[in-house]
């Protein structure tokens, strides 16, 4: 059983999400297990549901939202310090896929 103040999205995501702010040292429990909260969080952030492995997908709502730089301990904050995105800019993708090279009017877009 984990802590009422995270929220699990998906029994296969690997990290739970807060739902209130957590501060430094406050004690929360996951799978049963107590870890004591390693910085201030706020409402959204992200702690390791379980160990997470360097390269590994992080998964949130069951699907991956980045991948771990390092290995991330179980109640360990996730975020950009050890993980990158995986998401790609869709308005970078959109801009060099569907925009024309000259609008009707003759000028550049």
């Amino acid at each position: 059983m984990s802590d009422s103040r995270l929220l699990h999205l998906d029994p296969l995501d690997n990290v739970l999400v807060t739902i209130q702010t957590l501060e430094a040292g406050d004690r929360v429990v996951i799978a049963g297990q107590a870890f004591a909260v390693p910085c201030r969080l706020t409402l959204g952030h992200k702690l390791a549901a379980r160990d997470i492995r360097c390269g590994e997908k992080i998964l949130k709502y069951h699907m991956p939202i980045g991948s771990a730089t390092r290995d991330i301990a179980a109640g360990e904050h996730v975020h950009l310090h050890n993980m990158k995105s995986d998401y790609m800019d869709t308005a970078t993708m959109q801009a060099r896929h569907s925009l024309p090279d000259r609008l009707p009017s003759g000028k550049a877009p």
